[in-house]
């Protein structure tokens, strides 16, 4: 088993007292360094160049995220944070995990299990945004896909509409679909009401991309989206949108 020289970066001393324990509890982690804001912990670990920085974000004199770009000596960076706003951010900078506050124990260990797993890193980054996204009380505004190995946000407001497919929902955005990891459930409570309707239990649509609609021989509404896609909504739909016209 490789041994991790592991650093944390935290002005919290109880955040910090709660990774300390959880890297002790880890035989592959060795501690060899703390720091309390973002000036000390780019010096120290430009000078004790540790394998994994578990880090804050939000920090006196200099954020996690500022540290990372100014770095020379380039760990693997876990991000611990209450602030999911950032999670792009740090993607973008190529951190390993992002850990939301109050994190479980579980959740700290399957970061640590797949440091060394060279194609884990965009999946648990794409997982954690996902779950970010979903973790605050406003509307989403953007979903991160992947696309030919890499990850990207897409707008929510771009999004024509959404599909059932078996265990991921397939978002339709232009002339491109993407798969993601979450329930078409999960995703519709958290777009926003006014843009967004389901339609049918494997069909949520944006009412922006709907070209015009038009009742079948059972009264039900067909959506002609701007794609030309045409989605047939169910009766309670179809209700709805009858309800909703002027």
């Amino acid at each position: 088993m490789k041994i991790k020289t592991a650093f944390i970066a935290e002005d919290e001393p109880l955040a910090r007292e709660v990774l300390r324990d959880a890297v002790a509890n880890r035989p592959e982690l060795r501690l060899i360094g703390e720091a309390a804001d973002g000036a000390s912990a780019l010096a120290q670990i430009n000078a004790l160049k540790p394998d994994v920085v578990f880090m804050d974000i939000q920090m006196p004199e200099m954020t996690g995220l500022e540290v990372l770009r100014r770095l020379s000596h380039l760990p693997e960076i876990v991000f611990t944070t209450a602030y999911d706003q950032y999670a792009v951010s740090a993607f973008e900078l190529h951190a390993v995990d992002y850990l939301l506050k109050p994190f479980t124990r579980e959740r700290f260990d399957a970061a640590v299990d797949r440091l060394q797993d060279t194609a884990a890193p965009a999946q648990i980054m794409e997982q954690a945004l996902q779950q970010a996204s979903l973790r605050t009380g406003a509307p989403l505004e953007r979903i991160l896909v992947r696309d030919r190995g890499h990850i990207f946000p897409v707008q929510a407001k771009d999004i024509a509409y959404l599909k059932a497919d078996a265990k991921y929902t397939a978002i339709i955005v232009g002339d491109k679909t993407h798969l993601v990891r979450l329930s078409i459930s999960e995703l519709e409570t958290r777009l926003d009401p006014a843009r967004f309707l389901r339609i049918h239990r494997s069909l949520v649509v944006n009412l922006d991309f709907v070209e015009s609609m038009k009742a079948d021989e059972q009264s039900q509404l067909r959506l002609h989206m701007r794609d030309g896609s045409v989605l047939l909504a169910n009766r309670e739909a179809s209700k709805m949108l009858r309800e909703m016209a002027i």
